[in-house]
């Protein structure tokens, strides 16, 4: 009898022993794994998610810890996708260069990283680009019409046009032409003609005067 009191309270000892165990175990697995399990994630980006933007000239994603081996894809309206630099690592941040301006409508970002314990990870950031019109798309207003009124070509000349009225006769002719004004040309010739003439006879009788009386 004394025997069988003393084996139970060591069963009990041991059993004790046990369950302490098993609680001290779960206790720092509970309160260690999560630190040890846990992989660097994505704490912020920049475009939010589902966020609007007028523009986009850098992907950024900023993570718990520092991550290596980046990749980056963007994809546009239509699944469409928008080449962008190569990214780059810093820090705890992943930035990627958009080359160009972009449309408007949606968008994906497709991210994969390796975080700092080994393991990748990886998501998806859906945003939507407004791009200002002119930026977005061709200028809707146009270049003014032309007007509507063409130049008239030319017209080929029909010929000289004949005067509408004969020229007016001169008002005083000279010469023969004046008509009856004045004393025509002619008769003024033929006086001098005359008085030369009768001079020389004139002169002709003096000179044989003297001849006849000597």
């Amino acid at each position: 009898m004394e025997k069988t009191m003393a084996i139970v309270p060591r069963f009990a000892r041991s059993g004790l022993a046990v369950v302490l165990g098993c609680a001290m175990f779960f206790a720092l697995t509970t309160v260690a794994a999560p630190g040890a399990l846990a992989h660097d994630r994505l704490k912020s980006s920049s475009p939010a998610k589902d966020a609007k933007v007028s523009e986009l000239k850098e992907i950024e994603l900023d993570f718990t810890s520092g991550v290596k081996f980046p990749v980056v894809v963007l994809r546009g309206p239509g699944e469409k996708a928008v080449k962008l630099e190569k990214p780059e690592t810093g820090d705890q941040k992943v930035t990627a260069a958009v080359p160009g301006p972009l449309e408007s409508g949606d968008y994906v970002i497709a991210w994969r990283v390796v975080s700092s314990d080994g393991h990748p990870i990886e998501g998806e950031i859906p945003f939507e680009l407004t791009a200002p019109a002119e930026d977005s798309a061709e200028p809707t207003s146009e270049p003014t019409a032309e007007p509507t009124t063409q130049p008239s070509e030319p017209t080929e000349p029909s010929g000289p046009s004949e005067p509408a009225t004969d020229p007016a006769s001169p008002v005083a002719a000279t010469g023969d032409d004046a008509g009856g004004q004045g004393t025509p040309g002619w008769i003024w010739f033929a006086v001098a003609a005359v008085v030369v003439v009768g001079g020389g006879v004139w002169l002709a009788i003096g000179r044989k005067r003297p001849d006849e009386s000597g």
